[in-house]
């Protein structure tokens, strides 16, 4: 998989834009109705970056960063401040916030998942220890995860009807959406950045 799992630096993000896009195809009948379908199971963030960027030094960090994932071609771990845990981004993670799955005795992965109403989102990149199982609402650390899928392996399969939950924080896997970077000298040790979008990958 072309993806390197690396941070995007913190401190370069604060200021960035944020959103969700979807793909829907609406189809207008002859009676005025309409059919609308979405090949999407999940939306897509979308971010713009750049407005943390207020000197050299910064620009000589995003430029390298940049470089070194070689534009678009490798993804990233980046930290979505508006939805970073398996809860509310205001409340500590705990062991009940998302139920990823129920035991049926052979099972032993699951995948971490968090559900939006009805919708849910499967979590690959979760942050490493923090990561709380519970089974039947009680805490559990007969498990490891892999970080880099966001798959949890119990050391024994949890029961019939054992309801399993999880509560994480998680990165967003992205990558650059321009093979462009430009940046403009300001002052002696000033520059500015023109916005950089991230879109985020399947991993």
């Amino acid at each position: 998989m072309m993806f390197h799992e690396v941070n995007f630096p913190v401190r370069l993000a604060f200021g960035s834009g944020a959103g969700i896009e979807r793909r829907t195809q609406i189809t207008t009948l002859a009676s005025g109705f309409e059919q609308r379908v979405s090949p999407w199971a999940q939306g897509r963030r979308r971010y713009l970056i750049g407005a943390g960027v207020r000197s050299l030094h910064d620009a000589a960090e995003l430029l390298a960063f940049f470089e070194a994932r070689e534009g678009p071609l490798y993804g990233f771990r980046f930290k979505d401040f508006a939805d970073f845990k398996s809860g509310a981004v205001n409340a500590a993670v705990a062991a009940v916030d998302q139920m990823i799955g129920t035991g049926d005795g052979v099972r032993t992965v699951l995948q971490l998942t968090k559900t939006y109403g009805g919708v849910t989102r499967t979590i690959a990149k979760p942050v490493a220890d923090t990561v709380k199982v519970a089974l039947n609402g009680v805490v559990t650390t007969a498990f490891s995860v892999d970080h880099t899928t966001g798959l949890v392996t119990f050391e024994t399969a949890p029961a019939v009807g054992v309801t399993v939950h999880a509560g994480f924080e998680f990165d967003t896997p992205v990558r650059f959406d321009s093979d462009r970077l430009d940046l403009t000298l300001e002052g002696f040790d000033a520059g500015r950045v023109a916005a950089v979008p991230l879109v985020e990958i399947r991993v």
